[in-house]
């Protein structure tokens, strides 16, 4: 069955890739949607179905406003607004099925701006003159393709040519590609640093045994972010968010924060929650050396050749504990909050590196003292690795579902 490709480039000038790319992807016997986000001159080869003018309409100005004004940054922030609009709104009108792109610096830029608003399993790819480095900023926490152009996006040769209908040829084969059938459960969200990996693994036995899916996130930064992002698009009944410890990074200054917006979708959806103190005694660093000076004289853990791990102090602690009880009090839906009283992770043990008691004694009194009624809170006189501390987890969430 022929699908629809949506093509997003700068047609302005002879647009030879794109003419290229649009052809091998009619030669497959699928359809191609041409949008234009170029700013400099009409297309010459390609006639576009959404037309750069609409675009710069999309994102607040005008084409012949950006043409006059001459300012190339300005233009390009025009158009990546635009995008942000126009792509999701012609997924809705069920107008693509999937989408390619072409470009250097801003034709990147503006692309994946557009890929970042479609939901995670909607084919994406990117070739870019920018694909071989780091390319966190244009992928964010959606599964797009990132493919290097290897050479510059201005006109065709023995080489591009190649590279061009490999990218045809991916965003085809995903378009076409069906996943098999299998039994759809119901999803839950959970987070899991190595230091609580027990914890959640007893976890999934027993929510897969209740008949729901467990999807696990890293808690590394982007690995919360993700989640967040899938359960703001819809995709879970409830989340186990067992391991915060991404609050720990953006209060102290860690290399894995995971933004502002942490524990903030469940909340806004109004789906069970049930949060834990998973690592709330650590934050993380790269290699020794790359520890900022003013940590220098604090509780180091080296936990690998490039991963340093400090121990957040009382003061670190009762600042998360509030941050924390700030998202937990705006939630719409039903929150349960357990502590675990005998430490928060495997550091967090008796004999361990990061055994501190009294420290995080004051991260659960910022918690208790912070969260409203509305929050349900369990104090149980367990390590947060001990399988009865997963048992109360798993019960708490089944009995809200």
């Amino acid at each position: 069955m022929p699908k629809k490709i949506l093509l997003i480039g700068a047609f302005d000038t002879k647009g030879e890739e794109f003419v290229y790319a649009r052809d091998l992807i009619v030669r497959r016997g699928h359809h191609v949607l041409l949008t234009d986000v170029g700013v400099l001159e009409d297309p010459v080869n390609l006639q576009p179905d959404i037309s750069s003018a609409e675009v710069a309409k999309a994102g607040g100005s005008s084409l012949q406003k950006l043409r006059s004004t001459g300012d190339r940054g300005q233009a390009i922030d025009v158009m990546i607004a635009g995008v942000e609009k126009i792509v999701p709104q012609l997924y809705s009108e069920q107008r693509f099925d999937a989408v390619l792109s072409l470009g250097g610096g801003a034709g990147t830029n503006i692309a994946t701006a557009g890929m970042r608003q479609l939901p995670v399993g909607v084919p994406k790819v990117m070739v870019s003159t920018l694909a071989s480095s780091d390319v966190s900023s244009y992928v964010g926490v959606k599964d797009i393709t990132m493919m290097y152009s290897v050479t510059d996006i201005a006109g065709l040769n023995r080489l591009s040519r190649q590279v061009l209908a490999n990218a045809v040829g991916a965003v085809c084969g995903m378009a076409e590609q069906v996943a098999p059938a299998a039994e759809d459960k119901p999803l839950i969200a959970a987070s899991m640093f190595g230091v609580t990996t027990p914890c959640v693994s007893e976890v999934r036995k027993k929510l897969e045994k209740a008949g729901y899916e467990l999807l696990v996130f890293h808690a590394t930064g982007t690995g919360g972010r993700a989640m967040e992002g899938l359960i703001e698009d819809g995709f879970f009944a409830a989340v186990a968010d067992i391991t915060t410890t991404e609050w720990a990074d953006q209060v102290v200054g860690g290399v894995l924060p995971a933004g502002e917006d942490r524990l903030g979708a469940a909340g806004r959806k109004g789906i069970p929650q049930v949060v834990s103190c998973g690592a709330l005694d650590m934050v993380n660093f790269h290699a020794m050396e790359t520890v900022p000076q003013q940590f220098k004289g604090r509780n180091l853990y080296k936990h690998n050749p490039t991963v340093t791990l400090m121990r957040t102090t009382a003061d670190e602690c009762r600042k998360i504990g509030n941050k924390i009880a700030g998202k937990l009090n705006q939630a719409n839906g039903p929150v349960t909050l357990i502590l675990p009283l005998k430490g928060v992770s495997s550091l967090d043990a008796d004999g361990q590196p990061f055994f501190d008691s009294e420290t995080d004694e004051a991260l659960f009194d910022s918690l208790r003292e912070s969260v409203s009624t509305n929050v349900n809170v369990v104090e149980l006189d367990l390590h947060i690795n001990d399988p009865e501390f997963a048992d109360r987890i798993a019960e708490e969430l089944l009995s809200m579902l």
